[in-house]
């Protein structure tokens, strides 16, 4: 069951070298919704911020407000949580690189890359009132969609997070690499401290979909806004 958990980290400048911290020591191609730069549903450039390279440290403390708790999501391999500069925790694989571009909504977008740049996980905050609202917008004839454009489920997330997911495919991403199809996971929900967010998942198609889901599924598990305290997994 996907939880939305919530977390306190402290903000620190983009251009600090970040670690992933182990708690076990205690564009028209982006996703729906306003929040992503330039308008509704309109691609997010990472030209605009420098990469930030991710890393697992097993000496790295978490987080003062984050509660060590015996109960928890557990990570796939090759996973490791992440208290972003923007305040929110996260889980992702490790060794990936970290980018932002400034919002029209919320905070800023981040952008989490895989090394080859054939993957990433897309973080921001949703400005419509719901998750149901910001994909009715997205789907709506009046937002471009990405070359393609192939919708292929939307569902409501079931457990306690209220959400919903669209997995669809398109033949490019504006600011990607040309890896054929991508295939995209995309998750809107409600957390803990009452905003909507979005956690997407890009990968490439002819890999299989899997990496896809667990991409979005793990950062959802492990999700914590800024402003609340959550337990950790250990």
């Amino acid at each position: 069951m996907w939880a939305a958990v919530v977390a306190a980290a402290a903000v620190v400048g983009v251009t600090v070298a970040l670690v992933l911290v182990q708690v076990n020591r205690g564009d028209a191609d982006d996703g729906p919704g306003r929040s992503a730069e330039p308008q509704a549903g309109g691609s997010v450039s990472p030209s605009v911020s420098s990469d930030t390279y991710l890393s697992a440290t097993p000496e790295a403390e978490p987080s003062p407000s984050v509660s060590p708790s015996p109960t928890g999501p557990e990570l796939p391999v090759g996973y490791a949580p992440f208290v972003d500069p923007q305040g929110f925790r996260i889980a992702l694989p490790i060794g990936w690189t970290r980018q932002t571009v400034a919002s029209e909504y919320g905070m800023d977008v981040v952008n989490f890359r895989s090394p080859t740049g054939e993957q990433r996980l897309q973080v921001f905050e949703v400005a419509e009132a719901s998750p149901q609202e910001s994909f009715d917008l997205f789907l709506s004839p009046q937002t471009a969609k990405a070359p393609g454009f192939d919708r292929l489920a939307l569902d409501d997330l079931a457990g306690d997070v209220t959400g919903a997911r669209l997995e669809y495919l398109a033949d490019s991403i504006r600011g990607e690499p040309d890896v054929g199809t991508w295939h995209v996971v995309d998750v809107r929900f409600v957390a803990a401290d009452g905003a909507r967010y979005a956690i997407a998942a890009y990968g490439r198609d002819d890999d299989g979909r899997d990496d896809e889901f667990e991409l979005a599924g793990t950062g959802l598990d492990w999700f914590c806004p800024s402003t609340v305290t959550c337990d950790t997994a250990m």
